[in-house]
């Protein structure tokens, strides 16, 4: 704020505050408005109120918005006179006001001014903020479609890798079974002919003892005792 003979870090302290002072006020227009809503969805078709009773509710509910509002402007610019006094103390600096600048028109407007233009300024800053993050997003979709485009084939790569591996797997698994019956089947085969050489052997002459002494007599020959 040259006018004033504010230097930079003075300036944007000053710039600052004003941007506080906007949003509290925003926010404080916004708790008006439900106040006329509320008038013309309730008061105004009920026909128990008159004229003049609607408008004295109307009246004391936004005046109390209004001096609320004025109250807080008033208890917030006393805080920020402490901080201000408050640093200068701690230098044993005495500042001094001038109550009657306040209400000096030439400077409320030079303020005024300088507001707009600096609020037209940071939504110039806002709109160009903006528009750089539509492109970067235009962008960004742009790279995502590419990058889908150019997966689609590796995704059939590996959807025909997994189809190949599965069937891989079947005739693995196959071949195994088989092999495995083959096995079954020659052992099968193998026990089956030694069954049947078992079968072929001629049979063994058992030897039946009788005892009769003293001589023993077996069948076929005949041994004698001394």
């Amino acid at each position: 704020m040259p006018e004033f003979g504010f230097n930079e870090h003075h300036q944007n302290d000053a710039i600052n505050y004003m941007r506080f002072a906007c949003s509290k006020r925003a926010i404080r227009l916004k708790t008006i408005d439900p106040c006329f809503e509320d008038l013309k969805d309730n008061r105004l078709v009920d026909e128990t109120f008159t004229v003049d009773e609607v408008l004295d509710g109307l009246k004391l509910v936004v005046r109390g918005e209004v001096e609320t509002e004025l109250v807080n402007t008033a208890h917030t610019n006393v805080l920020l006179l402490r901080q201000l006094f408050s640093q200068a103390e701690k230098f044993y600096l005495r500042l001094q006001t001038d109550i009657s600048e306040l209400e000096n028109r030439e400077l409320l407007e030079q303020v005024a001014e300088f507001e707009k233009t600096e609020f037209k300024n940071q939504n110039k800053e806002i709109s160009r903020l903006q528009e750089e993050n539509d492109k970067l997003k235009g962008r960004l979709q742009t790279m995502e479609t590419l990058e889908v485009a150019c997966s689609i084939p590796i995704v059939f790569q590996a959807m025909g890798a997994l189809v190949f591996s599965s069937k891989a797997e079947r005739a693995l698994k196959n071949l195994q079974k088989v092999q495995g019956e083959q096995k079954m089947a020659t052992r099968s085969q193998e026990i089956t002919s030694l069954e049947d050489t078992v079968a072929a052997l001629p049979p063994r002459e058992t030897c039946r003892t009788t005892w009769s002494l003293p001589n023993t007599t077996c069948s076929g020959y005949k041994n004698s005792w001394p």
